[in-house]
């Protein structure tokens, strides 16, 4: 049976760490909201499922309903070899991913400091302050630690873990991306500081089911609805 993904039909945000796993591993999916009726199905399962998902996205294989992006890229690393097969490696794989998980929240947050529940023109104000600080301090602390563990990897320096591709080193491609899009004279010019991750980050970009899906339908563009926003005034 195909995996059935569910999320927001008009934004990449969390679901697109998860589809750039199921799109890397070749894995049949479906992506249920960006279908007929989606939205409704997907409501229903968070309304009715006897362990229901806070929020999108979540993964439905057969019975089994994993939610939290870092929760279900543990399940498929375990599935589709991307992740390390010993305890140790495949625990490290998650932390990292955590750790991105974080990185990408402090990102959410530099156009929505004060709520969620308030438009970005009700605190921009705000939205300006923590995006100097985000981008001046937060970025460069974080790439910086994925530096670090690139350099300290014993099996090489073009992956997080081991010598083998992980969800992680997908994850920090569409983090970089991400980033990229929202803060991209910022990015560009931090990046230059780390080049084992804009390594990694091009590397990920040229493998073959990644290239393809990137071009693709499949591909939501980034917009200023999802978790990477452009406002130019952040970006200083």
């Amino acid at each position: 049976m195909a995996y059935e993904l569910y999320y927001w039909p008009t934004i990449q945000g969390r679901g697109e760490f998860v589809r750039l796993a199921l799109e890397e591993a070749g894995a049949d999916y479906v992506d249920v909201a960006r279908g007929p009726k989606g939205i409704q199905a997907m409501m229903r399962i968070m309304e009715n499922a006897e362990h229901p998902p806070f929020a999108p996205p979540f993964l439905k294989d057969g019975e089994t309903i994993v939610s939290q992006t870092a929760g279900i890229l543990l399940y498929l690393g375990a599935r589709h070899d991307l992740a390390p097969k010993d305890p140790v490696g495949g625990l490290w794989t998650h932390q990292i991913q955590l750790t991105i998980a974080d990185l990408v929240a402090e990102a959410h947050d530099t156009h929505h400091p004060v709520s969620v529940n308030l438009y970005y023109d009700d605190q921009k104000e705000e939205a300006l302050r923590r995006a100097e600080d985000f981008r001046e301090n937060r970025i460069p602390k974080f790439l910086g630690w994925f530096e670090d563990i690139l350099a300290r990897n014993p099996s090489g320096e073009k992956h997080l873990v081991g010598d083998r591709l992980t969800y992680a080193d997908l994850s920090l491609f569409q983090t970089v991306e991400g980033l990229s899009y929202a803060f991209p004279k910022a990015t560009e010019r931090i990046l230059k500081e780390f080049p084992r991750v804009a390594a990694l980050h091009e590397a990920v970009a040229a493998r073959p089911r990644i290239k393809a899906y990137c071009e693709s339908p499949r591909r939501i563009p980034f917009n200023e609805d999802g978790i990477f926003r452009r406002y130019p005034e952040l970006d200083g």
